[in-house]
C-alpha cells in the first residue's frame, strides 16, 4: 500500500509540474537559437529554369528566389551560426504575391517557390545540420481571390469590412472571421496539414496581435499538444497598439520585441549615441525576452542608416551584433545582413559577402552557443562612460562582462567585486585586463569597439613561452652574426 501511495504522489506531481517545467525549458531553448529570418523570393534563386512571373527590374514581381535556393545555401548559414530558419508564407499564392500574403490554397506551395519534394528536402536537409525551420503562418487573411469567395455557403467565413488595406503587403486581402467554427477548422487543418506533411519546426504566426485571442490559444493548444516541441512565435503587425497580452499566453514561445528595435537601431546608426538607452527601454518595458531584431522586410535597413550617417559598416555592424548576440531574448538577423546589404527587397548578393563580417558573426555565434549565461543569464548594467556601458550576465556560477563602446573616442569603465589574483580575458579581441595598483579592474575600448570577457586565473606572464621565443630569437641573432663574420672573412682572403 505504502509503494502504491508513493508511485500516485510521484504521477499527480509529474501531471502538476511538467507543463510548468516543459514551458519553462521550451522558453530556454528558443533563447538558445539564432534566428534568420527569410523573404523566400528574394533570397536566393535555386532553380533558374522558373521563369514565370520572375522580373527583376520591377520591384513588386517575383525575383527567382525559391526553396531549392534556401537549400543550397544551408551550409553558408550553419556556419554563420544561424540554428533556425523563419521562412516568409510559402502557399499557394495570387499572381503577383511574391511575398506570400496572397494566399489561394493553403495546402499548397506556391509554384514559384518549388514543390513540397522541395519542402521536404529543405527540412531533411536542415535537420541534418541541426537547424529547425519555421514557416510563417497567415491565419487571419487570404487573397480576394480565394475560391471560398465564390462558395455563397462560405459567405460567413469572411468579415465584411477589413482596415489592414494601409498596411504592406496586405491590400488584396479579406480578413477571416476567427469566431467562425468553420473558419476554426480550416485554419486549424491547413496548421496540421504542414506539420505532418513537410515535418516542418515552428510557426510564425503572423500579425498574431490581430487574431482573436481565444482562437490563437485554442490553436496554440492543439498544435503543442500535437508536438510540445514545436516552436511557436508571434508576429506584431500593429506595435503602436498592441497590448503586449500575447507574453501571458503559456504555448507562444516568444513575442517580437518590437519596442527595442527602434533603440537598437537609432543607438548604433549614429555614432556617439549612449548604449545605455537600449537596456533603459528594456528595463521600462518590463525586461521582456523576445524576439529581437536590427530590421526586418519591413524596415529600411540598418545598413542604409548608418551609410546615410556615414558610418562603417564593418565596424557598426560588429557593435549592433555584440548587442544582439549577449542581451536577454532571442537575436533574429534578416536576410543579407552578413554581406552587409543596404537594400531590403533585392536578391542576396553572396559575392559580395564581406569575410571580415563574416568572421566576426562566426565568432560572436560560436560565444553565445558555449556559455550559458548569454542565453538565459541575469542581465545588467554596471555602469557606463560617454556611450560605452559595460552589462554583466550571470548564470549559475559563471559570470560574462560585454563592453560596448558606441563613442567617438575610447572610454573605460572600472569594474567591482571581482577576486584579486583573476583577469578579464577577451574573447572577441583577445583583450586581458589584469588588477591595477589600485586593486581596480578597468575596462578600456577604443572608439567603436566592443569586447566580451570572462573571469579566468591570471597567472601573470608566461615566462617559460617568453624564454623559448627569446632563445629562438638569440640563436637567430646568434647565427647572423656568425654569416655576417665569417662572410666577411672570406671577402677578405682569409
Amino acid at each position: 500500500m505504502k509503494r502504491l501511495f508513493i508511485l500516485l504522489v510521484i504521477v499527480l506531481s509529474a501531471g502538476l509540474t511538467s507543463p510548468v517545467a516543459a514551458a519553462q525549458e521550451k522558453a530556454e531553448t528558443i533563447h538558445s537559437q539564432i534566428i534568420y529570418n527569410v523573404l523566400v523570393d528574394r533570397f536566393n534563386n535555386g532553380d533558374i529554369s522558373q521563369t514565370e512571373q520572375v522580373n527583376l527590374d520591377d520591384p513588386n514581381a517575383y525575383h527567382g528566389g525559391d526553396l531549392k535556393g534556401i537549400t543550397d545555401k544551408l551550409d553558408t548559414l550553419k556556419e554563420l551560426g544561424y540554428t533556425t530558419l523563419v521562412l516568409s508564407p510559402i502557399m499557394d499564392n495570387a499572381p503577383g504575391g511574391f511575398h506570400g500574403y496572397w494566399i489561394e490554397n493553403l495546402h499548397k506551395v506556391d509554384p514559384q517557390y518549388g514543390t513540397m519534394e522541395d519542402l521536404k528536402k529543405l527540412v531533411k536537409e536542415a535537420h541534418e545540420r541541426d537547424m529547425k525551420i519555421v514557416l510563417e503562418f497567415v491565419t487571419n487573411y487570404v487573397a480576394e481571390t480565394h475560391p471560398m469567395l465564390d462558395d455563397p455557403a462560405k459567405a460567413d467565413w469572411v468579415k465584411p469590412e477589413s482596415d489592414v488595406a494601409s498596411h504592406q503587403w496586405l491590400e488584396q486581402v479579406v480578413v477571416l472571421d476567427q469566431t467562425n467554427p468553420e473558419v476554426q477548422s480550416f485554419l486549424t487543418e491547413a496548421a496540421d496539414f504542414w506539420i505532418k506533411e513537410a515535418n516542418i519546426d515552428g510557426y510564425r504566426f503572423h500579425a498574431a496581435d490581430k487574431t482573436n485571442p481565444d482562437f490563437l490559444e485554442q490553436l496554440t493548444t492543439h498544435i503543442d499538444e500535437l508536438n510540445p516541441e514545436f516552436f511557436q512565435l508571434a508576429d506584431i503587425l500593429e506595435p503602436e497598439t498592441y497590448n503586449k497580452g500575447l507574453a501571458d499566453f503559456s504555448t507562444i514561445d516568444a513575442v517580437e520585441n518590437n519596442s527595442l528595435y527602434e533603440p537598437m537601431a537609432e543607438v548604433f546608426s549614429e555614432s556617439g549615441t549612449p548604449v545605455s538607452t537600449i537596456y533603459e527601454t528594456w528595463v521600462e518595458n518590463g525586461k521582456k525576452e523576445g524576439l529581437n531584431y536590427i530590421d526586418n522586410k519591413y524596415t529600411e535597413r540598418f545598413t542604409k542608416k548608418l551609410l546615410v550617417n556615414g558610418l562603417n559598416p564593418l565596424t557598426t555592424w560588429k557593435l549592433a551584433l555584440t548587442y544582439l548576440y549577449t542581451a536577454p531574448g532571442t537575436p533574429m538577423i534578416y536576410q543579407g545582413s552578413e554581406i552587409p546589404m543596404a537594400n531590403t527587397l533585392q536578391l542576396v548578393q553572396f559575392n559580395s559577402q564581406d569575410e571580415d563580417l563574416k568572421k566576426y558573426i562566426n565568432r560572436v555565434s560560436a560565444l553565445r552557443s558555449q556559455f550559458p549565461a548569454l542565453q538565459k543569464g541575469n542581465y545588467e548594467l554596471l555602469g557606463s562612460s560617454g556611450a560605452m556601458s559595460l552589462f554583466k550576465r550571470t548564470y549559475e556560477n559563471e559570470s560574462i562582462y560585454i563592453a560596448i563602446n558606441n563613442d567617438e573616442q575610447s572610454q573605460s569603465i572600472s569594474i567591482d567585486g571581482i577576486e584579486s589574483g583573476m583577469q578579464l580575458k577577451g574573447l572577441l579581441g583577445d583583450n586581458l585586463v589584469r588588477e591595477n595598483e589600485k586593486g581596480e579592474f578597468k575596462i578600456g575600448l577604443a572608439r567603436q569597439t566592443a569586447e566580451v570577457y570572462v573571469v579566468q586565473k591570471d597567472t601573470g606572464l608566461n615566462w617559460r613561452f617568453i624564454g623559448v621565443v627569446l632563445g629562438v630569437f638569440g640563436v637567430f641573432v646568434a647565427g647572423v652574426i656568425y654569416l655576417t663574420r665569417k662572410q666577411k672573412k672570406r671577402e677578405a682572403g682569409v
